[in-house]
């Protein structure tokens, strides 16, 4: 490998050392985040709390990502990288600890909270550092480096899964799935590759930011944002913060949210005097279908995979994640040959096709419509982060940050949500199907952002259903409601997805084809590739 220095400011070698300690860092993230599914049961076991308690901790571990992400993305030019990386090593060894030692479940909760501003500043500074490095291949290198998030659910699965439900001697908790090992003692496992990348970086050398190096302004990469990108991130910040320290959702909140949302976006505004990029503000409304797409939709998927792979339906996750981590780090291959729109395109096309044969076919054709939906959605995130990185280099840590960390937020606040009502309207009319006097005796009106809607209350139907002798019918229904779910899911984002990124990539393709735009070092001048002139027609 050559050490010529690069214009990022480092070797090759330099570079890879990076990378490398980059990806273990996701990896750790990915290890951390499958122990916390996987003991949430252990934590009900020994606190006794309730689910809907330990999925509280356990949300204490996933929203300050996403704020994280964004607020650190407006300084991590200011601290540095290696300094915020080593914040982000401290964090994260402190959680291990304070989660294998709590013994409250207060004490757990905050070692989840400590996981999750980590687990944001870690990706606040690898998306930008990578790009930093690789300007010539972002697409490519991000959607290796993200290869590692589902290879950390993978390395996490095959140190809990293999030997299946034991029980200790001492009746002490246990993982659920383990080999019988007390879940603390399983959860210092989370330690080890936190201790290695904090080793690889002792003597890593950071890159120089690629904006930083083209001397464009802290302002100007506010600029790229605008009004119309911290719309929609204020909007869902402010939703997900007051849920957060309130522990309430009334139904006007979306409202409330978006008139935050319009007040400090319009300061923000008058501010960068910029409405922001157009392209820029439909990626982040994309990131919405996109990421209840990826993430959303697989509690539902292992449900149906439980029917054809019995007890094994567990590792459907590891699965799932094997298949994207292997296809990721050959994903050059592809966007070699398409460009990053066409390969969102294809990704869309393929989670469609997944989603409509798991809500059609049975047996073991699930488990090929499940590989199908598997492949969909492997190119989703990275090569989004890519085309950003590509687009508005400029906007540097925060534009990468800010559509990344809209789509986290989105999953819980929308996507979820909507998947639930697609599933609860869906089960309202099965179960009327089945008999009309549990229908009547279970039915409920629910909400969605202040919608009603005619729903089921499961567990009342359930019981009419065992009394009235129907109870296999009953399963019938509910097996039919989550599969129309999963095919309104399809139909509703995917497809919207195809279309969406298919006038993106035809937009591109009346100007002369897509071309990663190029900061020039000690320069704010920008064009559309190393020699040419800019491409003609409206900025996007």
């Amino acid at each position: 490998m050559s050490d010529v220095t690069c214009k990022s400011g480092l070797t090759e070698s330099e570079k890879s050392t990076v990378f490398w300690a980059s990806f273990l860092a996701l990896l750790a993230c990915g290890v951390g985040f499958t122990f916390r599914v996987m003991t949430m049961g252990n934590w009900q076991k020994e606190f006794g709390i309730s689910g809907q308690e330990a999925g509280v901790i356990f949300g204490y571990s996933l929203w300050p990502i996403a704020v994280t992400m964004i607020l650190f993305s407006l300084i991590v030019d200011k601290v540095g990288y290696k300094p915020s990386m080593y914040l982000a090593f401290i964090l994260q060894a402190i959680s291990v600890v304070m989660c294998a030692m709590a013994n409250t479940p207060e004490f757990l909760k905050w070692g989840c909270f400590m996981a999750g501003l980590g687990h944001g500043i870690v990706e606040a500074v690898i998306n930008p550092a990578c790009s930093s490095m690789y300007t010539n291949d972002k697409s490519t290198k991000l959607n290796i480096l993200h290869a590692a998030w589902p290879a950390g659910i993978v390395v996490a699965c095959l140190f809990i899964l293999p030997v299946g439900v034991a029980e200790s001697a001492a009746g002490v908790a246990v993982v659920e799935g383990s080999s019988g090992l007390a879940w603390r003692t399983h959860s210092w496992w989370m330690l080890l590759p936190v201790a290695i990348y904090g080793v690889m970086f002792l003597k890593a050398k950071f890159p120089i930011d690629e904006r930083v190096r083209a001397n464009v302004t802290y302002k100007t990469m506010l600029q790229d944002v605008g009004f119309l990108g911290v719309l929609i991130a204020g909007t869902l910040l402010f939703f997900e913060l007051y849920k957060v320290f309130t522990a309430t959702n009334p139904e006007n909140l979306i409202w409330w949210s978006l008139g935050f949302g319009l007040v400090f976006s319009a300061a923000f505004g008058a501010y960068t005097k910029s409405i922001g990029k157009p392209l820029f503000f439909f990626l982040c409304l994309l990131m919405i279908p996109l990421a209840t797409t990826e993430l959303g939709t697989d509690a539902w998927i292992k449900e149906l995979m439980t029917p054809v792979m019995g007890e094994w339906a567990g590792w459907a996750i590891a699965l799932s994640a094997f298949i994207m981590m292997f296809l990721r780090f050959f994903a050059g291959t592809l966007l070699h040959r398409f460009n990053p729109p066409i390969v969102l395109m294809i990704s869309s096309f393929f989670s469609m096709c997944g989603l409509i044969m798991l809500s059609k076919v049975s047996g073991g054709v699930v488990f090929a419509a499940f590989v199908l939906y598997a492949i969909g959605q492997t190119f989703y995130w990275p090569t989004v982060l890519g085309l950003v990185s590509e687009r508005f280099p400029k906007g540097g840590a925060l534009t990468l940050n800010t559509v990344s960390a809209i789509g986290l937020l989105s999953v819980g606040i929308i996507g979820t949500p909507i998947m639930g009502a697609f599933y609860d309207s869906n089960l309202a009319k099965e179960v009327k199907k089945v008999d009309t006097v549990i229908y009547e005796s279970a039915q409920s009106e629910k909400n969605f952002f202040s919608a009603k809607y005619t729903g089921i209350d499961k567990a009342k139907a359930e019981t009419a259903a065992v009394t009235a002798g129907k109870d296999k019918e009953f399963a019938v229904a509910v097996d039919n409601a989550g599969r129309g779910a999963l095919q309104t899911t399809a139909l509703a984002f995917p497809l919207v997805m195809l279309i969406c990124f298919g006038l993106i990539a035809f937009y591109f393709k009346t100007q002369g084809g897509y071309k990663p735009v190029m900061l020039e070092d000690g320069d704010d001048n920008v064009h559309d590739d190393p020699e040419g002139e800019p491409i003609p027609g409206v900025e996007l």
